[in-house]
């Protein structure tokens, strides 16, 4: 398959490009700044420009099987970045004819086939108090892809961690709190596993290590 991906050069993002590739897919990665994407590969290609750019995103879209998104708030990033940057990808996948759509975001964000619990209501209450515009911008470009009618997934990952690609993890609607983690490679393996089924289509999964 070939893949778009939005969000390389950040460390979730990283482990996608090298899984996809491993995997023998083909990637067309967006990065700012390119040389920060330390992997080179024939079946790599990387497009210099903004997340929030409409040329530079089709470009990467254009001839995509799925598109994935790894972004996050970077010093000096708009406040809405991740809904901007959701509305930019939505735009292109249509222009492209273009279906398919992973995104990461955080466990904070809430849905409403959530169950019930002391622990999700205290993780939230601690994200709306100490990174109240962050998980907002997450609620909302997770909406702009409900709202999209493309076949989307949002992946929504407690605290990351650098551990290692095991692909053992749980996934689904589960009651989780501040001690649950996962890492970066097994949410990469999970995305990568959605971008290439139609499994959670219209979904926002969580993920957390066993």
């Amino acid at each position: 398959m070939k893949f778009a991906l939005l969000g390389a050069t950040g460390r979730t993002g990283r482990h996608v490009v090298t899984q996809a590739l491993d995997a023998g897919h083909e990637v067309v990665a967006l990065a700012r700044t390119p040389s920060k994407l330390d992997v080179q590969h024939d079946r790599l290609t990387v497009v210099q420009g903004d997340a929030l750019d409409p040329d530079a995103v089709g470009r990467v879209v254009g001839g995509a099987d799925a598109v994935l998104l790894t972004l996050g708030h970077a010093k000096g990033s708009p406040k809405d970045v991740l809904r901007r940057s959701a509305s930019v990808v939505v735009d292109a996948m249509k222009r492209h004819g273009v279906r398919r759509v992973v995104t990461e975001t955080g466990a904070g964000v809430a849905d409403p086939r959530d169950p019930g619990g002391l622990g999700p209501a205290f993780m939230r209450g601690v994200m709306g108090v100490v990174a109240k515009p962050l998980l907002a911008d997450s609620e909302a470009h997770v909406d702009v892809f409900r709202r999209s009618g493309l076949d989307w997934t949002a992946v929504r990952a407690p605290r990351l961690t650098g551990g290692p690609h095991t692909g053992r993890y749980e996934t689904g609607y589960l009651s989780m709190g501040p001690g649950h983690s996962v890492s970066r490679a097994d949410v990469a393996d999970y995305m990568l596993r959605l971008a290439t089924s139609d499994e959670a289509v219209g979904e926002a999964p969580m993920i957390t290590s066993r």
